[in-house]
């Protein structure tokens, strides 16, 4: 009660799990928090930026590079400009890549003095997709490599068990016990479109620091880690106008081709005949499309995809959404 700190809140989970979702309930409801937001995203493309909902919230992006590692110390920068201006906001809640490893975050608000001192890390969060979490905790990884999926419900203060409504009730017991045989201590709060109740999210004090020493002894030493060389990313940003009949012959192959591989795909599109941008996600081979905010007066409709997964061909993927274009915009 006398921590007058900030508290802070990472929101985590692996590629597809509905961070962005949650990250816009929180911004849109009625809480009467002031929230500051970073967001990071991996790739040299940023597609989250459109699909985080307008808000009066300040959002910091990070982009090209994974918070756990490369832009480290750009979420050191940004939290102390933060600081900087602390009458604005009451809270910060830092969305990660989905292939972040949370530890090295978490350990950001102990070995600067300054954000220490200041900042206060109240929980982290992390989001699991039901349908495809126990795959992504099985899938093999090379010696020194991490699992980061495995990685992010270890060091979950609350679980948001996403997607419920895409399993059975048996199915879903199983992945239940398995966050649990991972995490025992982990609170799970089950949900279909990231709809968890926020009480249970945010000014939850619920990092402890001395639990997570008991488990991990050499959690505030600043260990490298290693990522999987074989996940890449593969931005594309193109001109003019999508034919939306290849489009969707193209991400249909697409899918039922390379959608084991596929972590992740999302895209703004300027579809012929559509007034609005054609927004599509996708988490291995399962694709959801909708209506996305109108496009900005007097700014370029410029086309950005994303695609996250193992062993991805560029050159490949150029050529298939370049055929989609039926016509270019000089």
């Amino acid at each position: 009660m006398n921590d007058y700190r900030i508290p802070v809140t990472v929101l985590t989970g692996f590629l597809g799990s509905c961070k962005t979702t949650l990250l816009n309930r929180i911004l849109t409801e009625e809480h009467g928090r002031r929230i500051a937001v970073i967001e990071n995203e991996y790739g040299e493309v940023g597609i989250d930026d459109a699909l985080v909902y307008n808000s009066e919230e300040e959002v910091f992006e990070m982009n090209n590079g994974c918070i756990c590692c490369t832009v480290r110390g750009d979420l050191i920068r940004i939290l102390g400009t933060l600081l900087r201006r602390r009458e604005t906001f009451d809270r910060i809640i830092i969305e990660t890549t989905g292939l972040a490893d949370p530890a090295p975050v978490a350990q950001t608000f102990f070995f600067d003095d300054e954000l220490r001192s200041a900042l206060r890390l109240d929980a982290i969060v992390t989001l699991v997709d039901a349908r495809h979490i126990l795959e992504h905790l099985d899938d093999a990884r090379p010696e020194g490599v991490e699992n980061e999926a495995l990685e992010q419900v270890a060091f979950a203060d609350r679980i948001v068990l996403n997607k419920t409504d895409l399993v059975t009730p048996t199915e879903l017991e199983r992945v239940r016990r398995r966050l649990l045989s991972i995490n025992a201590m982990v609170e799970i709060l089950p949900a279909t479109r990231a709809d968890a109740d926020l009480g249970r999210i945010l000014d939850v004090g619920a990092f402890d620091l001395d639990r997570v020493l008991e488990s991990e002894p050499g959690f505030l030493m600043d260990l490298e880690h290693e990522h999987d060389a074989t996940v890449t990313s593969v931005g594309i940003e193109r001109r003019g106008v999508v034919d939306g009949d290849r489009l969707q012959v193209w991400l249909t192959d697409l899918l039922r081709e390379r959608g084991v591989d596929l972590f992740r795909s999302k895209g703004i599109l300027d579809v012929d005949a559509l007034p609005r941008p054609y927004v599509f996600q996708g988490v291995h081979m399962l694709l959801d499309a909708e209506d996305g905010r109108p496009w900005p007066e007097g700014q370029e409709r410029l086309n950005r995809l994303v695609f996250i997964g193992r062993n991805l061909d560029r050159a490949e993927l150029e050529a298939g959404f370049d055929a989609c274009l039926a016509r270019v915009v000089a």
